[in-house]
């Protein structure tokens, strides 16, 4: 698409065509009007809904194992929703930072990003997601030999979870009895 076709289409309807390439595994044609959204609503002054579509973005480059680019796509994203006040959308962003930075193997980084990610989801009444990325910070402290801190962690993320399922409840159980 040229610029100048971009700027006559609607914003929400490249954000759907994005949304449905994604669903259906296109994550080129994902990347290319989550883009095009993303300057569309920049270009219109909506910061949220361009910061938004960045995120969007960010998820697609890493389907499509494009690490860097997600990164660099979702940074600065969780300020935008700060300013906004939107403490959900700026927990995910962060979380999204930080799964681009595990992606890179940027590990400390990336569980520093997720442990400010899941404080926001708390802070938001979004247990569901702090349980989420509670995991993904236990997954790199146990894949970097940190057993007790990974076990915590995901003892952490289960309390999280509203309506635990039944192996929830026996995972954390269990993790209450090891020493």
């Amino acid at each position: 698409m040229t610029p100048a076709m971009t700027t006559k289409i609607d914003p929400n309807t490249l954000a759907k065509e994005g949304k449905r390439a994604f669903e259906s595994g296109n994550y080129q044609a994902a990347i290319q009007a989550f883009t095009d959204a993303a300057a569309n609503y920049a270009k219109r002054g909506d910061a949220t809904n361009a910061a938004e579509m960045k995120n969007n973005l960010s998820v697609s480059l890493l389907q499509a194992r494009q690490a860097q680019k997600a990164l660099e796509a979702t940074l600065g994203t969780d300020d935008v929703f700060a300013k906004a006040g939107d403490i959900q959308r700026q927990a995910m962003a962060i979380g999204n930072q930080a799964a681009a930075l595990e992606a890179l193997k940027r590990w400390d980084e990336a569980l520093a990003a997720y442990e400010r990610s899941a404080d926001l989801f708390a802070q938001a009444g979004e247990g569901d997601l702090q349980s989420v990325v509670l995991k993904s910070a236990a997954a790199i402290k146990l894949r970097h030999g940190k057993i007790t801190d990974g076990m915590i962690s995901m003892l952490g993320s289960l309390e999280s979870v509203k309506k635990p399922t039944l192996i929830q409840r026996f995972l954390k159980t269990l993790l209450r009895l090891i020493p």
